[in-house]
């Protein structure tokens, strides 16, 4: 319940400490698992110190147990085992400080740690955390590659060295972490973060090689496995235990068996480049002298036509035949002029025959009277009328004589 307090009516801290222990005595016995990080059995005593620590958060409490609670488990259980504590919440008022009594203590076996791993497996599995889709292509040729590992360990120098030795040039961010026991978890999560974060980081690679189910679960931890699916760059899984896949082999966009195979999957291999290069340059230069041949044969064949071969021939065979159509169509058009000219001669010579200059050439004479109208028949004049005699070389004036009448 809430306290009625102010500035002014403050509770004593031994107050405070006291309605803690009073709060924490109400709490009843809890099952608590954890991880043994620190040990004491001193000789004689009646009483034995441990603490237990949750790896995935780096939270740890004391706890206390008596003798013969813990000699019960003493052959199987020592620091950096999991344990199940069946243990009651205490309150030490003078310190200020919580601890746990354990009135029972049970190790986790192999057996029930891989059961709890498939739950957890299946739990992120339905999330949609190892789907397919959600991998990420690892890129063709890495400037800098971000790499997780115990300090001087053996994984670490396979990354290196094998990656090196594939491709000289390669760059590495190495970030040194506990790979096992208490610290993994919150080491390697934070690791992976901050390499995530720089931008110049292609692929991660996060290494160790192999160990016991213990050793690798770690690596199984449900913090580090959305730590991973959350990152944005490719992530490689080396942690090199083939018969149990931690869990972040799942996450991981590509899982490589051992330290080693990750830097094969990571790096190109400078040699099998250079020889890929060779046979694609081959193949181009093959590809290229290929296609001149078969166009060098397509001109040949196209020069080697009459039509191209020489040209001027089908000009000079076409030029014969249209100097024979062109004296032909002389000769066509002389014959049609020479009879046009006689024709138009013949109609000249009929015209002219026929025409009053030629009647009066041949000595006629045309009369007209005075208004112009030319006589046809006597009848048509009266004594001494003057008439106009038409000849061919000209006209002259007439009277009709009086003895025309008669």
């Amino acid at each position: 319940m809430a306290l009625n307090t102010s500035a002014e009516t403050p509770l004593p801290v031994g107050e405070v400490s006291r309605l803690i222990g009073g709060w924490i005595d109400r709490l009843g016995a809890v099952w608590v698992e954890g991880q043994i990080t620190q040990l004491s059995r001193r000789p004689g005593a009646g009483v034995v110190f441990l603490t237990l620590r949750d790896p995935s958060y780096d939270i740890s409490v004391s706890v206390t147990c008596y003798r013969q609670v813990f000699d019960a488990v003493a052959d199987v259980v020592s620091e950096g085992a999991r344990v199940v504590v069946l243990a009651k919440p205490e309150w030490y008022a003078p310190r200020g400080q919580l601890s746990l009594r354990a009135a029972e203590i049970k190790p986790v076996g192999v057996g029930e740690l891989l059961a709890r791993l498939e739950q957890l497996k299946k739990a992120l599995a339905a999330e949609g955390l190892f789907a397919a889709e959600r991998k990420k292509p690892l890129p063709f040729l890495p400037q800098l590659i971000g790499l997780v590992c115990g300090r001087a360990s053996a994984a670490e120098r396979d990354v290196l060295e094998n990656a090196r030795h594939r491709w000289p040039a390669v760059r590495f961010e190495v970030r040194n972490v506990a790979v096992q026991g208490v610290h993994a978890v919150p080491q390697v999560v934070q690791a992976v973060k901050d390499l995530d974060a720089i931008d110049d980081v292609d692929v991660i690679i996060v290494a160790r090689g192999g160990g016991s189910v213990e050793d690798l679960l770690p690596f199984s931890d449900e913090q580090l496995v959305r730590a991973v699916a959350a990152c944005r760059t490719p992530v490689v899984s080396a942690i090199g235990h083939e018969p149990d896949n931690p869990l972040l082999d799942y996450v991981a966009d590509v899982r490589a068996s051992t330290p080693t195979d990750a830097a094969k999957k990571v790096v190109p291999d400078v040699g099998e480049e250079y020889e890929r290069v060779r046979l694609l340059r081959d193949r181009a230069r093959r590809c290229v002298e290929a296609f001149i041949e078969r166009e060098e044969r397509g001109l040949a064949h196209a020069l080697a036509r009459p039509s191209i071969e020489d040209p001027h021939r089908m000009i000079d065979e076409r030029a014969d035949h249209v100097a024979s159509l062109t004296d032909r169509g002389r000769r066509t058009l002389g014959h049609l002029l020479d009879r046009a000219d006689s024709e138009l001669t013949h109609t000249h010579a009929r015209v002219v025959g026929l025409s009053p200059a030629a009647t009066l050439q041949r000595g006629y004479a045309v009369l007209q009277k005075a208004d112009g109208h030319v006589v046809r028949d006597p009848g048509e004049v009266t004594a001494d009328e003057a008439l106009r005699a038409r000849v061919a070389e000209g006209e002259f004036s007439v009277r009709v004589d009086a003895r025309s009448d008669a």
